[in-house]
């Protein structure tokens, strides 16, 4: 399944780690730290001037415009749609 995470991206949602509210960026020294060392290998995408959240994958981080609470609505739909798929498949 895929999930828009804002700023005209789409993830697989199995590639997904984490999503963390952006505002906790500013308490950690790691995360910090992090994220620079991707940005200087290009693994960092969108706009950290409007960005809500942090979405965390396998291979990239994405600052999104989206906040955290939405984007696991987003996932949650997911869930809501393998199990109504599975609740048919087995009647």
């Amino acid at each position: 399944m895929f999930i828009h995470v804002g700023n005209d991206n789409v993830i697989r949602s199995r590639d997904i780690i984490s999503i963390i509210d952006y505002n906790i960026l500013d308490s950690s020294s790691v995360m910090e730290e992090m994220i620079e060392l991707d940005k200087k290998q290009g693994k960092v995408k969108g706009n950290p001037s409007i960005a809500k959240s942090i979405v965390i994958t396998s291979d990239l981080i994405y600052y999104s415009s989206l906040s955290v609470l939405t984007l696991k609505k987003r996932s949650s739909i997911r869930q809501m749609v393998k199990k109504f798929e599975n609740h048919y498949e087995l009647n």
